[in-house]
């Protein structure tokens, strides 16, 4: 991700790093086929949009050390990840063997991949990635240029509206007895750093950083590069076992994710 100044300030960045620096700590958290986020919600929710029929084939852009593979395989899909860490690419070769194929490259400049053709894919996704690259329009179109005409992309993100990095968060109202979610911030755009590397001020070291939209900015952002949404589903996460009933209401409506699906139009 980029290095950049002040959450909210608006900065010229020609894209986003890659997460390598911390491609360690990553694996580390999420493993190879993701974390329990990633298994028990936000990969069924892609499946289940992506609708995939044995034979197609998959583009998975930003896709870490491939969480999504098994789940496409399984399918009787054909799998293909590309993400900007030679790390966590390496991972992925690794621990998925020769079983699917894994690129490194830059998601905002798929046509400059030599191993990619234009209109290759029936599907492409965004399993948790998009909110981490930048500039969106550059990914939208990058995307576009993958995807055979009538092809669709499913992007699986942290819902803009309610779970916004550093400026939202849970609260509890006494008086109702019942959690809440606060927004601090949302029409702005915003460039949020996230997971430290290296030693601040140092040579070598940052932050990744996480790009905050709001709902309306992927609205128009797919709609201008040749979309049209057709499916949209919002992912709540399980209360915690165990919990009382304020907790459990809240988990239940306070979506953690949301599943957009668009059609390449023609």
């Amino acid at each position: 991700m980029d290095e950049a100044g002040p959450v909210g300030r608006k900065t010229k960045r020609p894209s986003s790093r890659s997460w390598d620096a911390v491609a360690n700590w990553y694996i580390g958290w999420a493993g190879a086929e993701g974390s329990r986020h990633h298994r028990e919600l936000a990969i069924p929710a892609m499946m289940k949009l992506l609708a995939l029929q044995p034979g197609e084939h998959l583009l998975d852009i930003g896709c870490g050390a491939g969480a999504l593979a098994p789940a496409v395989m399984a399918a009787g899909a054909r799998y293909c990840g590309l993400d900007k860490s030679p790390r966590l690419i390496a991972h992925g070769r690794r621990h998925h063997g020769g079983k699917v194929r894994l690129l490194v490259g830059e998601a905002t400049k798929l046509a400059a991949s030599s191993s990619l053709r234009r209109e290759e894919f029936d599907a492409a996704s965004f399993l948790l990635s998009l909110q981490d690259i930048d500039p969106l329009d550059a990914a939208l179109a990058s995307a576009r240029w993958a995807l055979h005409p009538g092809g669709r992309l499913v992007i699986v993100m942290t819902h803009p509206c309610f779970r916004i990095p550093r400026q939202s968060g849970w609260g509890w109202d006494e008086a109702r007895g019942l959690r809440y979610r606060r927004i601090d911030r949302y029409l702005t755009s915003l460039d949020i750093p996230m997971q430290e590397y290296g030693r601040k001020g140092r040579a070598g070291g940052g932050t990744t950083r996480s790009y905050h939209r709001p709902l309306q900015s992927y609205f128009a952002a797919l709609s201008e590069n040749g979309f049209l949404i057709d499916a949209l589903e919002e992912i709540p996460a399980p209360a915690p076992e165990g919990e009382g009933r304020a907790l459990r209401l809240s988990s239940g409506d306070i979506p953690l994710f949301l599943a957009i699906r668009a059609l390449r139009r023609r």
